[in-house]
């Protein structure tokens, strides 16, 4: 299977998928449409070149997901705030430019405090209260590796107890339903099938390069860095587990960025903790969502191309049934001329007329002039 190096996340009732600085969500809006924004999205490693070396672009990798995820989870959730503040569609229309700005700034405002507030939250969730705890053995335990172990151990059940108990929640369940749907489209396009519903129901909703097996290395490998950092200063101890967060995060990202395009037995071993965990955060979605899921793909990337298939013949498979209807997009926001002109020549290729018809439409041209000039 070899990677496609599209990455996607699931979003409230829709899918974002990114490939390079190009990124699409599609979102199943209440009247059961899809619309579908593109946009382009230039990450630190772009714009910083000491950012593209190793374990540096994890880090700048993972705060530019937090940035994506968050704009485009606002993007999706926004149809249905509107949903239940207003059943007339036309009030979006008759917004002011400047009312429309206005409100954009304040999602900006929201955006930043509410990153600031989950980063500072999970900070004390998952870093200083299993520190704090496996400090109340030291007086029974003198090894400083066996506490160390204690309190990997304690921060990794609290990982796994959390993922579990956001599982109840009804809308989060939907949105591991569409991450299943994310993963099982990828999955689709990197095993050389033919993008379809059919096709992708029958992919596995696992992906060694989810987002949910990064956390969980960054759990495992928090706990191996500290067996190896001793210190019996109180505060540099607990500076430390804050400080050496970016770092632990981008080796957890080389890891899971070298497993995505390994194809060894060692690296499918190691690799099989953050799959099994994947169990809890993706759930079997439904045709529609794999639709979804297809739409924000296709918005992005060409994976006929990526695959190498004829634009104009494609194999007919028991696996790629030709009769499967491809998903309607009812909306399509598209950012710059560029898009607009791709779209253009895209919806005017499907209304080219065949070499035949246009050979007729000359010769009875040709016999309308002689019958004129007689």
């Amino acid at each position: 299977m070899r990677p496609s190096g599209i990455g996607g996340q699931a979003v409230i009732e829709g899918v974002m998928m990114r490939n390079k600085k190009n990124y699409a969500v599609a979102v199943r809006t209440p009247n059961d449409s899809i619309e579908i924004s593109k946009g382009i999205y230039v990450g630190i490693t772009e714009r910083i070149f000491l950012f593209k070396l190793p374990i540096l672009r994890g880090v700048a990798a993972f705060i530019d997901s937090l940035i994506l995820g968050m704009r485009t989870l606002m993007f999706s959730a926004s149809f249905y705030e509107e949903e239940e503040l207003d059943k007339d569609a036309s009030l979006r229309e008759r917004r002011s430019k400047a009312a429309k700005e206005k409100k954009e700034k304040k999602e900006a405002i929201v955006m930043g405090m509410v990153m600031a507030i989950s980063i500072i939250f999970a900070l004390a969730i998952f870093m200083l209260i299993p520190f704090a705890l496996a400090e109340l053995f030291k007086g029974r335990i003198e090894s400083y590796v066996v506490r160390s172990i204690i309190e990997g151990v304690i921060r990794l059940i609290m990982f796994i107890l959390y993922v579990k108990a956001i599982t109840f929640m009804k809308e989060i369940k939907r949105v591991f339903m569409y991450h299943g749907a994310e993963h099982k489209v990828i999955n689709c396009v990197e095993r050389g099938l033919e993008l379809n519903v059919d096709n992708a129901r029958k992919q596995s909703k696992e992906h060694k390069r989810c987002g949910t097996s990064f956390l969980l290395y960054v759990v495992l490998i928090t706990m191996i860095v500290f067996l190896f950092i001793q210190t019996d200063t109180l505060w540099l101890r607990i500076l430390l587990r804050i400080v050496l967060i970016p770092i632990i995060a981008g080796i957890a990202y080389e890891f899971i960025r070298f497993a995505g395009r390994s194809k060894g037995r060692v690296m499918d071993i190691l690799s099989r903790p953050g799959m099994w965990l994947q169990a809890l955060t993706t759930k079997e979605p439904t045709d529609d969502m794999l639709e979804v899921a297809i739409a924000s793909v296709e918005a992005v990337f060409d994976w006929r191309k990526y695959q190498g298939r004829d634009y104009e013949q494609t194999e007919e498979t028991e696996e790629t049934p030709m009769d499967v209807k491809k998903p309607a997009f009812e909306t399509i926001t598209i950012d710059g001329e560029d898009d607009f002109a791709e779209a253009s020549e895209e919806i005017a290729g499907e209304k080219e007329e065949s070499i035949e018809d246009i050979l007729r439409e000359l010769e009875s041209y040709t016999k309308n002039i002689k019958k004129s000039d007689e």
